[in-house]
């Protein structure tokens, strides 16, 4: 069963942008790419940098402390086999939302 959990206004994180949010006590980072919303685990899989505040252009997000890379449209570490939890997102009546089932 969906657990979706209201985590921000869809003005918060224009197109372009990472954002980082809290859904259900688990950090998560959200993402408005060109072709929509995505959310993946909040931490960096190297040492737990904050990927909601990476740099992101077009589908991949760089870590701001030690500069992985990943795709944000899958999860995947751009040069591993390392992948994120992604999590589904939806957009209603200018909100976002989170998915954040186990």
């Amino acid at each position: 069963m969906p657990n979706w959990v209201d985590v921000a206004s869809e003005a918060a994180c224009p197109e372009g942008s990472a954002l980082e949010v809290v859904a259900a006590g688990r950090m998560v980072a959200l993402y408005h790419t060109s072709d929509g919303m995505f959310a993946t685990d909040g931490m960096c899989a190297h040492q737990g940098g904050p990927l909601g505040q990476g740099q992101l252009c077009g589908k991949i997000v760089t870590c701001p402390w030690h500069g992985w890379q990943y795709d944000v449209t899958t999860g995947k570490h751009e040069l591993s086999s390392i992948h994120l939890d992604c999590f589904e997102v939806k957009v209603e009546a200018g909100r976002i939302w989170v998915d954040v089932t186990e």
